[in-house]
């Protein structure tokens, strides 16, 4: 290539970064859902409208059941395309539009990339989807849908292992695929005393307290809730006084209930139920260690959230909750099947003083919007995206 090309090239490029950026967004849930997703995504558009050069996002949600929390201003939230599949196509026909005239396209989940391959190749505009854990694993049961995923420009994955069991299946070259791990708003937590109300509601007063938080569903069993009441017995016999809080709800809890009664835990493991987000930071701050020694976990943004409030953690030596706590820096890592392991790492974490760890800051809400920032301007840099046709035998 000629130094004249190379040096177009590069004013193009600038010219991109230049004039204002446009992003349409498919995702499945954000303002108004519920779950760790729903989180990401949440912060994924605040931090789009808060580059410089974002003009407009455009978002196209599958649900919002929940009330919905303030929005940033430059954020058109469809929430009428929540209402069902057809109400979604509908809305998205109506919006096609503005996708025609953004920069780039934001895939949200891997679910959803037919819809924004075939849009992005109609106009022409790159796209960036994003991975989070079991759900980008392993290959998807359609085949077209797998086809499409290994040719998007930019894939944006949440943990170090997901981007590796990413690459595995997909053969999708490892510099396509960058990270961007969950944001922790640092400001919204910190140390403080419990909640007295909320000891006294769980009865904990007195007790040395184990959280683990989460969905209680059967197909999420690899969070680690069983491996945990394995050790209790164990732990009870060198601290008395321990007990086990299950925070959360859902169809797998009436078996976990059963386990309590067979291992005869009755009375040392407590299920609060739904905890709603007002109630996060006192439930933490009840907390004396989490511990999650999960094998499903494609980030695990509740031990986040626990350092944020001082609460030394466990997590998992075998899944994406070891980029939570850094391989071990911000906390202590464990193998699930490791009981006698498990219980002395829980009784070592017992034995820390409660501090939130100063690499945090690395989780920061600045620093996720910085590194969303390059992402966007390094895609909308590279150029529209080219059209390429359906191989043979791919329906």
């Amino acid at each position: 290539m000629s130094t004249s090309g190379a040096g177009t090239k590069i004013s193009e490029k600038r010219t991109r970064l230049s004039k204002q950026i446009n992003i349409f967004v498919l995702l499945t849930d954000a303002f108004g859902g519920f779950g760790g997703i729903a989180v990401y995504n949440r912060d994924v558009l605040t931090a789009m409208c808060k580059h410089p050069l974002v003009d407009e996002v455009v978002a196209i949600p599958r649900v919002a059941a929940r009330k919905l929390e303030p929005m940033p201003q430059k954020l058109r939230y469809k929430t009428r395309a929540a209402k069902g599949i057809i109400a979604y196509m509908a809305v998205l026909a109506r919006n096609l539009h503005k996708a025609a005239h953004s920069d780039v396209i934001y895939c949200a989940h891997i679910n959803l990339v037919p819809l924004a391959w075939m849009i992005g190749k109609l106009f022409r505009v790159p796209v960036i989807l994003a991975i989070y854990g079991i759900d980008a694993w392993q290959p998807t049961n359609r085949r077209l849908t797998n086809w499409m995923t290994r040719k998007i420009e930019t894939v944006v994955s949440i943990s170090e292992y997901t981007k590796a069991k990413f690459i595995t299946w997909s053969g999708v070259s490892s510099e396509n695929v960058r990270l961007l791990p969950n944001a922790i708003h640092l400001e919204q937590y910190g140390e403080s005393s419990p909640s007295s109300e909320f000891i006294q509601r769980f009865g904990l007063n007195g007790k040395k307290v184990i959280l683990t938080f989460g969905r209680i569903v059967s197909k999420q069993r690899a969070k680690g809730f069983d491996e945990v009441l394995e050790v209790m017995p164990e732990l009870l016999s060198d601290i008395p006084d321990i007990a086990y809080v299950i925070a959360g709800d859902g169809d797998y809890r009436p078996v976990l209930e059963e386990k309590v009664k067979r291992l005869g835990l009755t009375g040392r493991v407590i299920f609060t139920g739904f905890v709603e987000e007002s109630e996060k930071v006192s439930l933490y701050s009840a907390a004396d260690v989490y511990v999650m020694p999960s094998r499903g976990e494609g980030f695990g943004f509740v031990f986040l959230e626990a350092m944020a409030c001082g609460v030394p953690c466990v997590a998992s030596s075998v899944d994406g909750s070891r980029d939570a706590v850094r391989d071990g820096k911000l906390g202590a890592l464990v193998d699930p099947d490791d009981k006698t392991g498990l219980k002395k790492t829980i009784l070592e974490a017992l034995d820390k003083p409660r501090e939130v760890p100063a690499g945090l800051e690395y989780f920061s809400f600045p620093k996720f919007t910085q590194r969303l920032h390059a992402i966007i301007d390094s895609t909308v840099a590279g150029g529209s995206a080219q059209k390429m046709p359906c191989p043979r035998g791919e329906k």
